[in-house]
């Protein structure tokens, strides 16, 4: 599910090149468009993950992929702004809570000490999606004319209807909470809902938030400022990357420039389920991610720097696993402090303002390079604003890595 909504997310990015060149959209128009989708997002995140913890993930995240899909491949019919604009905005609004619902609903079957693997396996979705999906993308736009539909709509239409199926699909077949799995023996079911009601007393008995009461308290408005920053370095590698290697490859986005596309994410996907083992085994989820996120920010700047395909493709190899892979990395962090209602909130909350953050970064880097007529100067302004993430990371008590009851407790 995971692989086609962010592919799905992110397929306009491979599409900009022939998108604009067909429909005369410009690059401001185009920056409002791919950032747009997040303002939709950031509307819904907290209503929807609370819908899904009343509900149930099996019937809401369903519900989510089907609309989602529809909407998706209903992008073949954006030729003006306005229609870019109001799908762009109806697609945030349909895959609003999917993310930070799974968040929730990992929560549900994997105790804190197991939840960055069980995270990091959830998240190789992400590079996953564009080692697939770039080959995929690329291979798609070479397809011109069939049906009378352009490369750029063929592109939407067939990864819009994947999602639309594999909601479907998952509407029989996923589980949404351990009762209710045939594949676990009573025993099983038992001693797993032990364990995960022992750490949930816990955590209720250290800080309980409300639905909203969550913004009251430091520690999360820290994680929404640290995803926020997060994702404002994770945007271009999303929406300009591929027009970036086809620039410096002095061709189009084609089947081999969705190969080279696939090779930073190649390495996203060994190093989220490397670092996520290696932060669980440890206990030292802040540090790694700290480390990641530096090496990334480094990168993501070095992108920027050059016009070399070779160096391009090497600070790539770098920047995306370290801004990607850090991600599962830092969700141990906010899920071991939230539980309940407050976690249904507090999670859609860090993910939804955060998001902000990947709606801001197109708009950031298309008015730096319109301002110093450049266009690498917005790698470098937002590589230093995801270096921000780092600093407020640095300000997360070690308390929220130990996770006991006194500790868990908030300022206030």
């Amino acid at each position: 599910m995971l692989i086609l909504a962010f592919l799905d997310r992110a397929n306009i990015g491979f599409a900009k090149n022939a998108y604009q060149a067909e429909t005369g959209i410009s690059d401001a128009a185009y920056a409002l468009g791919a950032g747009i989708f997040f303002i939709g997002y950031a509307l819904f995140e907290v209503p929807s993950n609370l819908i899904l913890h009343r509900v149930g993930a099996r019937l809401w995240l369903s519900r989510i992929m089907i609309s989602w899909g529809l909407v998706s491949a209903a992008m073949m019919f954006a030729h003006t702004p306005t229609q870019l604009y109001v799908l762009r905005f109806l697609l945030g609004v349909c895959e609003a809570g999917f993310y930070p619902g799974v968040l929730l609903y990992l929560t549900y079957w994997f105790p804190a000490k197991q939840r960055a693997r069980a995270t990091g396996l959830f998240y190789l979705g992400v590079p996953l999606s564009l080692v697939i999906g770039s080959p995929l993308s690329g291979w798609l736009l070479t397809h011109h004319g069939i049906l009378g539909l352009s490369n750029w709509q063929w592109m939407f239409v067939v990864e819009g209807v994947a999602a639309t199926i594999v909601g479907i699909v998952a509407l029989f077949y996923l589980d949404s909470k351990p009762s209710e799995a045939m594949w676990l023996s009573s025993e099983e079911k038992r001693v797993l809902t032990a364990a995960l009601e022992s750490e949930e007393t816990i955590k209720l008995r250290a800080v309980s938030h409300t639905a909203l009461g969550v913004l009251k308290d430091p520690r999360v408005l820290i994680f929404i400022g640290i995803y926020f920053f997060i994702q404002m370095g994770t945007g271009p590698l999303t929406f300009y990357l591929p027009s970036r290697i086809a620039q410096a490859a002095g061709t189009d986005v084609d089947f081999m420039v969705g190969i080279l596309l696939a090779v930073p994410w190649l390495c996203a996907v060994v190093a989220t389920r490397a670092f996520t083992v290696y932060a669980d085994k440890n206990d030292n989820h802040r540090l790694v991610c700290i480390a990641m996120i530096t090496a990334g920010t480094l990168a993501l700047a070095a992108i920027g720097m050059t016009t070399s395909l070779l160096v391009i493709v090497i600070a790539s190899c770098i920047a995306v696993p370290g801004l990607t892979a850090s991600q599962p990395v830092f969700w141990s962090l906010p899920t071991r402090y939230l539980s309940g209602t407050g976690a249904a909130s507090g999670i859609a909350f860090i993910v939804s303002l955060g998001n902000l953050g990947s709606f801001l970064s197109p708009q950031v880097k298309a008015y730096t390079d319109r301002l110093t007529g450049k266009g690498d100067a917005g790698f470098y302004v937002l590589a230093c604003l995801c270096f921000v993430s780092v600093v407020l990371l640095l300000r997360v008590p070690s308390a929220t890595e130990v996770g006991t009851s006194d500790e868990l407790a908030p300022t206030r």
